[in-house]
């Protein structure tokens, strides 16, 4: 029996190929003729080559040094006890509001200083997991994507001159990963109620958790005896080798992902008699996503105070890569399609999003739960509109 299987396998292995593959090819090859019917076909490959150089050296390598810096800063943070003093201010309010064990702050603290996957860590400790009610566990996976890349896209906001909204933002973030995380608890209490696995022990008083002084060693980790020098330098360059490792993961999603965007968001150059007209070069495009948001353009005016259609090129590719999405922001600064008022709305969507599309089926599936990936997806993206619009208001009585 094993040896049949065996062999199944690798009669499918050695075709490689079935009817997806047609699909694939022709889905592919459409979206490549649609786009070279309007630009010619020299035009867009000139424009996809150069969008995508311009994209690794203007804005690869700034999101690089971004995140090498914010991994630094978060390396001597928590180096230096930082991280454990506000992991303690958090706590007491985690249960009320988020409806998580205090424990769970140090998953937001962690996360806002790196990505997403870190809360993977808190949740697999059992010393931790302990005090989460069965329920409770999948919701990590929610308010760990809420606060991921947050220091990262706090931080490249601030960069282009936008403190304020980008201050804005987080709260918007905070208040959206609130709604994500509430709603996953809900479905996922429910969940275990109707299928049974809701046990007495399960239902535990909801009472704040406290951390005792060994826990809290295992939480913040033994100081090294060490130097004040030697620790200062190890914390920094660990933490900026992090930060490396960070930015090199999003230099893939930043030229494939953002090359497409651009193409469907931008459009033609100007030419040399003032009319639009398409030369090959970086970042031009046939402005398909424009026209689709000016056509819900009262929609996400209301909610998100978008004055462009292009405006909701950022939300959806921070479906997918926060790191992409923000890659988009320097040509439509440039073109003047973004104010403050976007960036308090981006800053409060890409933080909370994250990427969650191409995370949120690991991070469950490490969880071991994989059958509650529906809900935590279907939460996270109410959240996120939540986080945007959240922003819009905020800045609007604010700002």
């Amino acid at each position: 029996m094993a040896g049949q299987v065996t062999q199944g396998m690798a009669a499918t292995d050695n075709k490689g190929y079935g009817l997806e593959t047609a699909i694939f090819v022709a889905i592919f090859s459409g979206i490549l003729w649609y786009i070279q019917s309007i630009m010619g076909l020299s035009h867009m490959l000139s424009t996809i080559m150069k969008t995508a150089y311009g994209l690794l050296q203007d804005t690869a390598f700034f999101v690089m040094a971004i995140c090498v810096l914010a991994g630094a800063s978060g390396g001597l943070l928590s180096e230096f006890g930082v991280v454990a003093v506000l992991q303690n201010m958090i706590s007491p309010i985690m249960r009320p509001i988020f409806g998580l064990p205090g424990v769970a702050s140090l998953g937001v603290i962690t996360t806002f200083l790196s990505d997403n996957p870190a809360i993977l860590a808190l949740a697999q400790d059992k010393k931790i997991r302990k005090y989460f009610k069965k329920y409770e566990v999948p919701a990590l996976t929610n308010i760990g994507t809420g606060f991921g890349m947050g220091l990262i896209v706090f931080t490249y906001m601030v960069g282009l001159g936008f403190a304020k909204p980008a201050a804005i933002g987080v709260a918007g973030a905070a208040f959206g990963t609130l709604v994500s995380t509430r709603l996953m608890l809900y479905m996922t209490k429910r969940h275990y109620m109707k299928t049974g696995k809701f046990t007495a022990m399960d239902q535990l008083d909801d009472t704040l958790e406290t951390v005792s002084e060994e826990e809290s060693a295992v939480l913040h980790g033994m100081k090294h005896k060490q130097s004040l020098f030697d620790r200062f330098m190890n914390a920094m360059l660990d933490g900026g080798k992090t930060g490396v490792v960070n930015g090199l993961n999003v230099i893939p999603g930043i030229l494939t992902v953002c090359t497409a965007v651009m193409i469907l968001t931008l459009g033609p150059a100007t030419g040399a008699d003032g009319n639009p007209t398409y030369i090959g070069g970086a970042y031009e495009g046939i402005a398909l996503l424009s026209k689709i948001g000016e056509y819900i353009y009262p929609v996400t005016n209301l909610l998100f105070g978008f004055q462009h259609g292009s405006n909701i090129a950022f939300p959806l590719t921070s479906l997918g890569a926060v790191g992409a999405a923000l890659g988009t922001l320097p040509q439509m600064l440039t073109k003047g399609y973004v104010g403050p008022n976007e960036i308090a709305v981006f800053t409060g969507i890409g933080m909370c999003y994250s990427g969650y599309l191409s995370t949120h089926v690991s991070m469950m599936d490490a969880l071991g739960k994989r059958d509650l990936t529906g809900f935590a997806i279907i939460s996270h993206t109410i959240g996120g509109i939540c986080a945007g619009i959240a922003a819009h208001y905020m800045f609007l009585i604010i700002g």
